[in-house]
Formats: structure tokens, sequence, C-alpha cells
């Protein structure tokens, strides 16, 4: 099986931490499947901001091996043309969610996400869905 290199969103990584039984996760089918993730560093501020107490410890053993692309001036750019885009559609969608699709584009790897409702706008956006 090859492995292909994906980012995770947000809503995976939730999920996987949720899941009493971890092996039913979205992000354990996805690595069954021969992926391999990394993050955006939104989606490290998201789970970080959005932690307290001892998820917080979880968050920082589990974030400790997982690589984080940058939202860098490559990222800035695609989300602004998207951003245009989507104004003109009338069907912007949350800042936070435009940037990791931007950071996919950018590093030119297809994004996993349990959000499709936001994600699925951007025609430019390679999806990986439930």
């Amino acid at each position: 099986m090859e492995t292909a290199l994906i980012l995770a969103d947000t809503s995976v990584l939730i999920d996987f931490f949720r899941k009493s039984d971890k092996s039913n996760s979205y992000l354990i089918n996805l690595i069954k499947k021969g992926h391999v993730f990394s993050i955006s560093a939104i989606t490290e501020y998201e789970i970080y901001s959005g932690t307290t107490g001892e998820q917080k410890l979880y968050w920082q053993d589990f974030l400790k091996i997982i690589e984080v692309l940058p939202f860098d001036k490559k990222a800035v750019k695609i989300a602004v043309e998207i951003n245009n885009d989507l104004k003109r559609k009338r069907k912007q969608i949350d800042i936070a969610d435009l940037f990791i699709a931007a950071t996919a584009i950018s590093n030119q790897i297809p994004l996993a996400t349990l959000n499709t409702k936001h994600f699925e706008r951007i025609e430019s956006l390679n999806l990986i869905t439930k």
C-alpha cells in the first residue's frame, strides 16, 4: 500500500479525541488506508484554544509527533484568492477553514475533513471525506 500525505482538518482530530474506541475514528481509518497526515498551524491553534486542563497535556503529547505545516506567504495569497471567489458567490466560510484549505492547496495535498459543508465550496481543494 502506497502512503499518501494528507492534511487532517481539526474535525478529524476532534473525532479521534472524542471516540472511546479510537480504532473507529476517521483518523485511524485514513491511516489504515495508507495515508500519512500532517496538520495546519491553524488546526494546532484551534486545538489549543479549545482545550483545558488535562486535555492540554493530551494534545501536547499527541501533537509532538505531528508535522505542522505553516500558514505562510503562499498560503496567504491562495486564501485571498479563495476568499475573493467565495465572496463573489456569497458563499464565504469561516476564516480558520479558509486558512486550513489554503494550507492544503499551497502544499498540494488533499484535505481530510468531516466538515464538508464549508470545504466543498472551494473548487480547487482536493477533499477526502468519509
